[in-house]
């Protein structure tokens, strides 16, 4: 059965508020012992809500979160969309100097993390002085009936920020209403099952849009968002928690495959990312009765734009209601109710005055800088990023062509390819290898065999050691200038 969520808001009650009203008892929160029904989720929202009032945030105001995935971010996601504020969540990982740098620019004047020591550091520094929310009480609960209490909203009012650097490296501010989400729930629905008493893993960040859709996708269900709990492994949680969906990427379902495959007994649904799925994965998740989709998403379209049953030819499905999407000599354009409201643009004190920069042609199309096609099956096919592409001896050469069929050689995890500089033919490419490395001889007639022979990389390196987040994307840029620096390869 393919899930429902309503069309409409009821009197524009937030969705949460509204799985409380219809669904009180299902299960809305999981993490570790502790579980929350909508009524109590509601209730620990209203209350939570009241605190925030106290303190003095007022609609439009923004709150900065800085933590990973925690039941406490949640509520204050839907908090915030009660009172109108605008949810900022910015990753923990990034250096300090750059959440400073964020705060003021984007003048974030309340913050709250479960990072003590960050809130007092980032407090003595911040130049605009935020207010550090040190003691919200998370337990609290509305004392009425959520009947009595709900506040009434208006989806279109901005209702968050994503923090997204894009193919420029500087984060841009990217701001969503609350509609927007709902539309991109509901298209995603249209396709996946999800409902009450199902349990989908937040395994992604809620600072990307993949982490704050699971949030939205949830409560529009009725359905339970799982926390990890610290300590247990990606296995332990699948079992431990009775997980139905979660998102992974290709290499995680392959570790799954090979040594946990028992973990995946209650999954219902993968979403999978990260580029094409080898056939034998497919194969045996289909053995095993377990449907898997692959996805083409933005942060700009708030997640999903097309979906489809992962086929292992690399396709990323075809387009999902409320989306709009066109090609034009090879890159992806996009509109629809699931686009954005545009970039949040500030001089660097924050003192300017904030304005939305969407740019969009004069018939509402937005412009991906990714490149693809359809393929006869009306599947979508990614081919890479425009800004990643390079000439070589005069020849155009998208890198992420010959990635795909690096990770399709045995013992690659994963793989990029980047242009380093050449006095005869301008740029050659190279690669850098997650995995083992293979032999360049060998590497190059399987190259070979599959594309033209003169995108076969040079050289190979190392995949550099560095923190990457479970089931993001890779931060290519970075990887990339890593090895650069390590083996002085010149641009």
């Amino acid at each position: 059965m393919v899930s429902t969520v309503p069309t409409t808001l009821p009197n524009k009650v937030s969705p949460l508020h509204l799985a409380a009203l219809t669904a009180p008892d299902s299960l809305a929160i999981k993490c570790g012992e502790l579980e929350l029904s909508y009524q109590q989720l509601s209730e620990h929202v209203l209350a939570l809500g009241q605190q925030l009032t106290e303190k003095g945030l007022t609609t439009g105001d923004k709150l900065g979160v800085i933590c990973s995935n925690r039941p406490e971010a949640l509520m204050l996601y839907w908090a915030c969309i009660d009172l109108g504020l605008l949810f900022c969540p910015i990753s923990p990982k990034f250096p300090q100097t750059q959440i400073l740098a964020l705060l003021q620019q984007y003048n974030i004047r309340h913050l709250w993390s479960d990072d003590s020591k960050l809130l007092d550091s980032t407090e003595s520094k911040h130049t605009l002085s935020p207010e550090p929310l040190t003691d919200l009480n998370f337990s609290a609960k509305s004392e009425l009936p959520p009947a009595e209490t709900v506040p009434q909203i208006d989806p279109d009012t901005r209702a968050n920020i994503i923090f997204t650097s894009g193919s420029s490296g500087t984060p841009k501010a990217a701001v969503h209403c609350l509609s927007q989400h709902i539309a991109s729930a509901k298209g995603s629905a249209s396709l996946i099952s999800l409902n009450s008493g199902d349990r989908w893993l937040a395994s992604l960040p809620l600072f990307h849009i993949g982490g704050l859709a699971i949030f939205n996708r949830c409560a529009l269900a009725t359905a339970c968002v799982v926390f990890a709990t610290e300590g247990q492994s990606l296995p332990q949680q699948l079992i431990t928690n009775k997980v139905t969906h979660v998102s992974l990427v290709s290499t995680q379902l392959q570790r799954l495959l090979q040594h946990h495959s028992g973990s995946l007994q209650y999954s219902k649904t993968l979403l999978l990312g990260g580029g094409a799925i080898p056939q034998p994965l497919l194969d045996k998740l289909a053995d095993m009765g377990i449907p898997a989709f692959t996805s083409y998403g933005m942060t700009e379209m708030a997640s999903q734009i097309t979906t489809g049953k992962a086929l292992g030819d690399g396709s990323s499905g075809k387009l999902l209601p409320g989306r709009e999407l066109e090609i034009r000599n090879g890159e992806i354009w996009v509109k629809g109710d699931t686009l954005f409201c545009g970039y949040l643009t500030t001089d660097k004190q924050g003192e300017a005055g904030e304005q939305l920069q969407l740019s969009i042609d004069q018939d509402g199309w937005f412009c991906t800088r990714d490149r693809g096609y359809w393929d006869n099956k009306g599947n979508l096919h990614i081919t890479g990023r425009s800004d990643n592409m390079f000439v070589c001896g005069g020849e155009n050469l998208q890198p992420e062509e010959v990635e795909a069929v690096l990770k399709r050689f045995p013992g690659v995890e994963d793989a990029l390819v980047f242009p380093v500089a050449d006095q005869e033919f301008g740029c050659l490419p190279v690669a850098v290898i997650k995995g083992e490395l293979p032999d360049q001889h060998k590497l190059d007639e399987f190259v070979a065999e599959q594309i033209a022979r003169f995108k076969r990389p040079r050289a190979c390196f190392p995949w550099p050691e560095q923190e990457q987040p479970t089931g993001l994307k890779v931060n290519r840029k970075q990887v990339i200038a890593a090895v650069r620096a390590q083996f002085n390869l010149a641009e």
